[in-house]
């Protein structure tokens, strides 16, 4: 982009306006060059007449320091600096090796095992690579792994092993690896939980906020891919640029359809976009006073 020295002066009422020297009318209709910087004109003489077709003086800066035997300010051209782009950042594989064990004393793997059978639970861990953390007795980790196999962070969780609830008191239990873990400089961007499932798969995706309705669901409705956000300030163009192109069906809480809906809207650019109100439909007034989730139906029709 070209920056030049000198520039017509705005225009700031009729103080700003003067005789031009060419048609020498009395109206005002003579606009000067000035300096950019200290907003002064260069001479008396050189501007421009807004006389288009019956005068039409206009006699530039260049002009007059070429009559003049001066030296021309020539224009800088000026380039935005571009900031530099930090590169994503990764988790080492051997931390995420290292969760991969003591499911016994996992607290959300045991509640799994109280709906499902041994086998069912043992695919899903493996599916989507649940980990234990030391972190609170107890606890989940919810991985974030992209389709290339990165590991961009893990969410750690504490459930009740019955009831499968999340532990809320005296605080709420949510933690994430790269903090636990202290890397300086850590640029993190995350991913969706289960989008490692998206490799080499045409299945139609299925997206849910919390990552147990996930895993939950997918034993339910296995003709799915079942992928969480997290959060419905996840639910965004670029945490969802992944599924370009792919049929998705979101899944939302009781009383966020209308939230849902108006992300989808949003993303209908991006992939073939629809919201089920299957929860909507069939849940009963108490349930909706209660705000459950699709697990939260699917657990309960299942008993």
């Amino acid at each position: 982009m070209k920056t030049y020295p000198y520039i017509l002066q705005a225009y700031k009422g009729m103080s700003t306006r003067f005789v031009c020297p060419a048609c020498k009318k009395q109206a005002k209709t003579f606009t000067l060059y000035i300096d950019r910087e200290t907003g002064q004109p260069l001479h008396h003489t050189v501007g421009k007449c807004n006389r288009l077709s019956k005068c039409a003086y206009h006699y530039t800066p260049k002009q007059y320091f070429t009559d003049n035997n001066l030296e021309f300010a020539k224009p800088i051209f000026y380039t935005p600096p571009t900031p530099l782009k930090q590169p994503i950042s990764y988790l080492p594989n051997a931390v995420f090796n290292a969760s991969l064990k003591q499911y016994n004393k996992n607290n959300f793997v045991q509640f799994l095992h109280t709906l499902f059978s041994a086998d069912v639970v043992a695919n899903l861990v493996c599916r989507y690579f649940i980990g234990t953390a030391n972190y609170w007795a107890g606890a989940t980790v919810f991985w974030q792994m992209d389709a290339l196999g990165n590991i961009h962070t893990g969410k750690l969780m504490l459930y009740n092993p019955a009831t499968g609830k999340r532990v809320k008191q005296p605080f709420n239990h949510i933690h994430w690896a790269h903090k636990m873990l202290g890397q300086a400089n850590f640029n993190l961007r995350q991913c969706l939980f289960g989008e490692h499932l998206l490799a080499h798969n045409n299945q139609p995706i299925a997206l849910v906020e919390s990552e147990k309705t996930a895993l939950i669901a997918s034993v339910y409705l296995p003709k799915y891919i079942w992928l969480a956000v997290g959060s419905l300030t996840n639910l965004t163009l670029q945490k969802c640029a992944v599924l370009k192109g792919k049929t998705v069906t979101l899944f939302p809480d009781l009383n966020a359809y209308d939230k849902w809906n108006a992300k989808a809207n949003e993303l209908s650019t991006l992939c073939n976009i629809i919201v089920s109100d299957l929860l909507e439909r069939q849940a009963t007034p108490q349930q909706k006073q209660q705000g459950l989730d699709l697990a939260d139906y699917l657990v309960g029709c299942g008993r």
